[in-house]
């Protein structure tokens, strides 16, 4: 019987690979369709196609994805308003606040994953506690600004700025229980109907 060549013989089938990169973002899913808590290493080891101890050589435990993930989404958004806050006097503060709306659509459909995450989590633990507390500073330098907007009378100021933030990014957080990546709306066309509606209005 002949030996099969190196070209005839039927290719090994092992493990499938990832890159880190790729494991945290199945977590990260897998979290958001089952919970955190009620997702184990055995699962995403298994949604995976690995082995427990071949998940282990990749990250140490669930709440080091936890950590990560959760570290992509904040680091991102703030980003974005530091960068508003930078700009200062090159811009007024009502293009800053709406640019900033435009900008955070994009980063939550660019790491909706990430940003998914972040807005269940629910101070469980020292880890979502700091989490909370990241996106509370968040929520004051958006009102910050907005508060700058209305100082110069480009926003109404009958209404309190925290509650204009947190109103402009309920709109904007929205997004993850109906936007589908990959989707017919992309994220430019998003931002722009987000900002328009918010601080142009429908009426014609």
């Amino acid at each position: 019987m002949t030996e099969p060549t190196p070209q005839t013989r039927a290719p090994r089938r092992g493990r499938p690979g990832y890159d880190q990169e790729t494991v945290i973002r199945r977590a990260t899913e897998l979290f958001n369709q089952q919970g955190y808590e009620g997702t184990s290493m055995n699962d995403l080891a298994k949604e995976l196609g690995l082995t427990k101890s071949a998940l282990y050589h990749h990250l140490p435990s669930k709440e080091h994805i936890l950590g990560l993930a959760l570290e992509e989404a904040l680091t991102e958004l703030t980003s974005a308003v530091e960068r508003a806050r930078a700009t200062g006097t090159d811009s007024s503060a009502y293009e800053r606040v709406r640019h900033l709306v435009q900008e955070s659509v994009k980063v939550l459909v660019a790491h909706q994953p990430a940003v998914t995450l972040l807005l269940r989590v629910r101070g469980n633990s020292e880890l979502e506690l700091a989490a909370l507390k990241r996106r509370r500073w968040i929520d004051d330098e958006v009102a910050a600004i907005v508060q700058e907007a209305i100082d110069e009378g480009s926003l109404r100021g009958d209404v309190d700025p925290a509650l204009v933030s947190r109103l402009l990014f309920g709109m904007v957080n929205s997004l993850i229980e109906w936007h589908r990546p990959n989707g017919d709306v992309d994220a430019e066309t998003l931002a722009t109907a987000i900002a328009t509606i918010a601080f142009d209005g429908l009426k014609r």
